[in-house]
């Protein structure tokens, strides 16, 4: 069975409503890694004028899932069983950047890590790491 990842993920995530309301994007897709793009708007911020953890979070999570999706059979999709996120610095920039990527690639678990930088003028700073658990699961008919 073949198909065209990167037009399978980029379908999926066109599809969720969530990312289209943080106005994130797909960066790069390739097999065992993905990267999530978002701007840092206004209605984003927390109340120090930082991105919310919210954001961080999601896109994150995302980046991993999909990371996973990469390795899966054209008729699984992915699910998050457990996800836990550290905070290491503000989401100060005018965009944050996901890397999601598969640890261990497996048929009932795929382990997953994700960092998330923020750019300011050119610059990067690692704000977060994630490691979590993926589930494959049977597409919806």
């Amino acid at each position: 069975m073949t198909y065209d990842m990167v037009e399978r993920i980029t379908r999926s995530f066109e599809s969720q409503s969530m990312m289209k309301t943080l106005g994130a994007t797909i960066h790069e897709v390739e097999k065992g890694k993905v990267t999530i793009e978002a701007p840092l708007l206004p209605s984003a911020l927390q109340q120090q004028g930082y991105g919310h953890s919210g954001l961080t979070f999601s896109i994150g999570d995302s980046a991993a899932g999909y990371s996973a999706l990469t390795l899966l059979p054209e008729d699984q999709e992915v699910m998050t069983a457990e996800i836990k996120i550290n905070l290491l610095a503000p989401a100060d920039g005018e965009l944050l950047r996901a890397e999601g990527r598969v640890v261990k690639p497996g048929k009932r678990l795929v382990v997953v890590t994700s960092e998330i930088h923020a750019w300011k003028k050119g610059q990067t700073k690692l704000i977060a790491i994630m490691q979590g658990t993926m589930v494959p699961v049977p597409m919806n008919p």
